[in-house]
This record gives C-alpha cells, structure tokens and sequence, in this order.
C-alpha cells in the first residue's frame, strides 16, 4: 500500500498517532491530510494539520521538540497513519512526555518499566545528586560491571534453588545494573535491542 491509498475522510484528513520508535510508548494523537504527509515523507519530521487553525504545522515548530520519522504504517484499512518516531523533548503542549497523561497515569504497564528507569539513569547522570547509588555505578564502570556479574550469578543460582519471584527479583537486578552499565558508555538497551532484531531468524 501506498500514500496516495489512504482513505482520507471527507475533509481529506487521516488521524495520526505517533508512537516512540525506541519504547513503545505512545506520544500523539493528531490528523494529517496529503500535503502533511508528504511534508513528513519530504523532510523527515512529523507535520500535521490543524482542524482549529486550519492550517499545517511541524511537530515542534515552536518548542523544538521535533519529531524525527523511522516508519510510517498503515492500519489495515487505510484509514489511519501510525508514526515511529524519534522525539526531541516533550511530545506535549503541557510538557508531559505524552499527550496520554490523564486518567489512570500510575497504572504503568510493563512496557514503560525500562524506559522509565533509563530516564531516571539519566537524570542521575546529569544532576549528580549526593549519596546516589546509581551515581556511584555510573563514577566506577568497574564497579558496574562487577555488579552485573554479580547479579547474573545470583538469578541463575535463583533459578536453580529458589522461587519464581526471587528470580524475578534478582533478574531486575542484572536489568536495572546493565542498564546503568550501559548508559555509562552512552548506550541503551535499544542498543542491545537493534542487535537482537538483526539476529532474527538465526
């Protein structure tokens, strides 16, 4: 399928949703018609168009928080646009991460879990707050590294003599330190991740 088969309404608008390429987490819900999509195929970013305004915009035209496109897909019938993308900062007016922060923001579902933490990892980074565990971790690489070593045994020995929920624990163990290993080399676990997809099939 390509552009020119999507089912446009009769105000020749398509509903958007933009959906972080590297979490899951989805960030916007807006509408583009056919000049907003090629604006986006053109240029890379997200553009849309405003039904108050009446008119198109760039995603991030005046806070800079632009939207970088790694995919553009299509539901099964045509008729909406999902965005992969790459945010720049706040995909909301009101500063929030998403646009989805109302209703029952607290009940976090498992897929937010690790890009929480890697922003708390980095948050650690940049403030330095005194007396911070992570803090520590991220001043001694070796420290880190003995520390997933260290957790890694632990889940397998859980695994061999202890209880489903002790390996569970101990596994968020090995997460949240490889985590912090590998934001002390400027990586992700979206890096690991990449090279994961590559191997599929293998």
């Amino acid at each position: 399928m390509d552009d020119s088969e999507l089912a446009y309404d009769d105000r020749g608008l398509v509903p958007c949703i933009t959906q972080d390429w590297r979490t899951g987490e989805v960030l916007t819900l807006a509408y583009m018609n056919a000049e907003a999509l090629a604006l986006t195929r053109s240029t890379g970013e997200v553009h849309f168009f405003s039904r108050s305004r009446r008119r198109l915009w760039r995603k991030g035209e005046t806070s800079g928080n632009v939207q970088t496109v790694r995919a553009l897909r299509y539901d099964c019938d045509g008729d909406a646009v999902l965005a992969l993308v790459e945010p720049a900062g706040p995909a909301c007016h009101t500063g929030a991460r998403t646009c989805f922060h109302r209703g029952e923001p607290t009940a976090g579902a498992p897929f937010q879990t690790l890009p929480s933490l890697e922003r708390t990892i980095a948050a650690r980074a940049s403030e330095r707050p005194a007396g911070s565990y992570t803090t520590t971790l991220l001043d001694d690489p070796g420290l880190a590294g003995a520390k997933v070593r260290e957790e890694a045994e632990e889940v397998v020995r859980a695994a061999r003599e202890e209880s489903d929920e002790r390996v569970a624990e101990e596994a968020a163990d090995v997460l949240y330190h490889l985590a912090v290993l590998l934001a002390g080399r400027e990586l992700t676990l979206a890096d690991a991740e990449r090279v994961l997809d590559g191997r599929r099939g293998r």
